[in-house]
């Protein structure tokens, strides 16, 4: 945790965040070097931690920080910084970022602690016996590994090491995230290609994690000081934006003194603070709306006293003023996964001027600026006990940890495990899925049902067959939305994974790294298996299949006798194969030649090729071959990732050998103006040409338009363009076509 930095002034520190003042650091670091101080006297070089410390918790244990800050001082002496200053000052201002976002004793003594056993000849044993097992703890966990021990991977490793601790006990990280924010601040001094290594590392991990446990204070000055130095034009160009807006009359202040007035008529106490924006947010509204007025430049925040002045706040506001609904967000009843709650709104005044506005308690606005440290010790049983009814306690292992920690563990490979976890990091959304059970399970925004199946069962999802999702059979593909109600098709033997188990078709739809590692790990022990590959777009292949269907009724039943597949018969001619591909149907289509003796045949189920579109073929484990439509997109991705075509075409009358033709299921959209009994119309259309209809659905008429999907079954493939001709003759269908996609992607 060495600070090879310089002590200088941030790049864009946001107003009002705690900074030590340098200059007392330095004067009392030369007091320390003098002498201890007499026994049971704060040293100076100490005393305005312990200032900043009693504001949050008045009756603490200053002793215990003095004891600290005597061996962390003994200890680093002769250190110097690059600065040139005296180590000591780096652990200082650590605790001073910490005191200030009220973390309680324990945190603090740890961090005063937290380099002396990497570059002190302290050991670890010595701080359990000085100051007990949860400093010990704690310091343990922010320690580096030796590069001498781990080469290359001792960053990666060390930043495993971290976040199983911080599994164990938050404040680990809370300590890290301070340490980094010290050595942001003093970066300048180091040269500018290790300026912007230490940099990525911020951006890809420490924000994220900053972002993860709620510490906002933190989270927004790294993404400055980052921004300073991965995009120092942008960064220039917002700061000269914000410099010519200082000298101009404020309206955000305008706007407050108007809510002041309104809440105080209504007898609201409440606390109404201009929040500037920090140079990232302005940034990224600067690119949102173009050109930025003052309002844009800041938000009103207002704090109350419990949840109901929230509420009522927000009431007076949107009827004194001009509501904009579309910015009303409520993070109280529906809390972020980071401990966050707020009312977000936005108003226009006198003016027409928007004006962003939060409303919080003061608890929440605590918790919003400093997440899990403002919780202080989430292990003593007795803190939160006393916490304001409404607010969240803290949870000790948050979800996004647990999922961190159970995939970390399936990944001894360093560079893997670096990977993934900056891939899980980036997903800076969290949505949450209710199971059939009764349960809820979170995920990052744009998982997939693959990813709900490992987070769920983890390698027993290799035998997942099939999902409903809102109560409809729906893909493994599908993606998942916040609220959804999830239900996983098993296979009834999820032990047999000779014939069920993941296709790599599955890594194209899994988002999170504990589903992508499994999947792999499996591909890898099975490179022969003999099972036939499912498409990760494919429904449940047999009724008997399904487990914990309880209560299915006749509907039910018919979607899963929908989803059986029927494998047709082969034909062997001339080195190549004639067969009836499946469609998954429940009845073989006509035949197609494959240049690949022996090989089974399947329509892909993404594009639905039927005869005479063009069509190509790639060869899939377990000697089939998947066939698609040559424009799918498919067809480019496997081209591009370097698979070989198999010839295919369809097979004509001499081909067929005696065979007939045979049932094609396609899936087409009819677009048409909304009028009474269109369905009816269409249905009857469809009926007359011999179509079987499958399924259907009406999407919800727009500005007097309607669209229809239907999925058919054709007995001859030659009767679809006279079909969708008879659709669009139907009164008021102005378009029909084909669907590019499986039915079950798209409901």
């Amino acid at each position: 945790m060495s600070a090879e930095a310089t002590d200088q002034a941030p790049f864009g520190r946001r107003r009002g965040l705690p900074r030590i003042d340098l200059r007392n650091l330095r004067r009392f670091s030369r007091a320390a070097l003098l002498g201890s101080a007499s026994r049971g006297r704060l040293p100076d070089a100490i005393e305005h931690v312990a200032k900043v410390h009693r504001v949050h918790h008045p009756g603490a244990d200053l002793d215990v920080l003095r004891k600290a800050y005597v061996l962390a001082e003994s200890s680093h002496r002769g250190q110097m910084r690059k600065s040139g200053e005296p180590y000591i000052t780096h652990p200082l201002a650590v605790t001073l970022i910490l005191a200030e976002l009220g973390a309680e004793t324990t945190t603090l003594t740890a961090s005063l602690l937290h380099d002396t056993v990497e570059d002190t000849e302290v050991t670890l044993d010595q701080v359990g016996e000085q100051f007990g097992e949860e400093v010990r703890f704690l310091v343990d966990g922010v320690t580096k590994l030796e590069k001498v021990d781990y080469g290359a991977a001792a960053e990666p490793e060390t930043f495993r090491k971290m976040l199983v601790a911080t599994g164990n006990d938050v404040r680990v990280m809370s300590i890290k995230l301070a340490d980094r924010l010290h050595n942001m601040r003093t970066l300048g001094v180091m040269r500018p290609e290790k300026q912007a290594r230490i940099a990525k590392v911020t951006r890809d991990v420490l924000i994220p994690l900053a972002e993860r446990l709620g510490v906002q204070a933190l989270k927004t000055e790294l993404e400055d000081l980052v921004f300073a130095i991965l995009h120092p034009e942008e960064y220039a160009r917002t700061r000269e934006l914000l410099q010519a807006h200082a000298g101009r009359p404020d309206p955000l202040a305008q706007a407050a003194e108007d809510v002041r007035g309104v809440l105080h008529e209504a007898g609201i106490t409440a606390e109404v603070l201009v929040r500037p924006r920090h140079f990232v947010s302005v940034h990224r509204v600067g690119l949102k709306r173009g050109e930025l007025t003052g309002t844009d430049l800041g938000r009103l925040l207002v704090l109350v006293s419990d949840d109901a002045d929230c509420y009522a706040v927000l009431g007076e506001l949107h009827t004194c003023f001009t509501p904009v609904i579309s910015e009303f967000k409520d993070f109280i009843a529906v809390p972020k996964f980071n401990l966050y709650q707020s009312l977000h709104t936005a108003v226009a005044g006198r003016d027409g001027e928007v004006t962003e506005v939060l409303i919080r308690t003061h608890q929440m606005h605590r918790v919003a600026e400093a997440g899990v440290i403002a919780l202080g010790n989430p292990y003593a049983p007795t803190e939160g006990a006393d916490a304001p009814e409404g607010e969240r306690a803290d949870p000790t292992r948050p979800g996004w940890l647990s999922r961190l920690l159970d995939w970390q563990s399936a990944t001894p490979d360093p560079d893997i495990f670096w990977t993934s976890l900056r891939d899980d990091l980036a997903q800076d959304r969290e949505i949450t899925v209710f199971r059939s059970d009764g349960g809820t399970l979170g995920l990052p925004a744009g998982a997939s049902c693959v990813d709900a199946a490992y987070a769920l069962y983890g390698d027993d999802a290799h035998s997942c067959i099939g999902a409903r999702v809102n109560g409809r059979i729906a893909t493994l593909s599908t993606v998942l939305r916040d609220g959804d109600t999830l239900q996983l098709l098993m296979a009834s033997d999820s032990r047999d994974t000779a014939s069920h188990g993941p296709s790599p078709e599955w890594l194209d739809h899994a988002r999170t790294p504990a589903a992508r590692i499994a999947i792999n790990r499996w591909l890898a022990a099975h490179p022969a298996s003999k099972h036939e590959p499912r498409e990760a777009a494919e429904e449940p292949e047999s009724a008997s299949e399904l487990t914990g269907q309880d209560g299915q009724d006749g509907q039910d039943g018919q979607e899963t006798q929908d989803a059986q597949v029927t494998r047709g018969s082969q034909a062997s001619q001339g080195g190549r194969t004639v067969a009836p591909a499946s469609t998954g149907a429940g009845r073989p289509e006509a035949g197609i030649v494959v240049d690949l003796p022996g090989a089974t045949v399947r329509l892909a189920r993404c594009c639905t090729p039927v005869p005479p579109d063009a069509i190509t073929g790639f060869a899939v484990r377990g000697g089939a071959v998947t066939v698609h439509r040559e424009r799918c997109p498919g067809v480019a991705r496997m081209t591009s990732a370097g698979r070989t075509a198999v010839g295919v075409r369809w097979a004509d009358e001499d081909d067929r050998d005696g065979g007939g033709g045979g049932d094609y299921r396609v899936t087409l959209f009819a677009e048409a103006f909304s009028r009474p009994h269109l369905l009816a119309d269409l249905t009857e259309a469809i009926a007359a040409e011999g179509a079987e209809v499958v399924a259907a659905a009406v999407e919800p008429p727009r500005e007097q338009r309607v669209r229809h999907t239907y999925t058919l079954q054709l007995p001859d493939a030659g009767r679809l363009p006279t079909l969708m001709r008879a659709m669009r003759n139907v009164p008021g269908v102005y378009d029909v076509t084909r669907e590019g996609r499986s039915m079950a992607a798209a409901h």
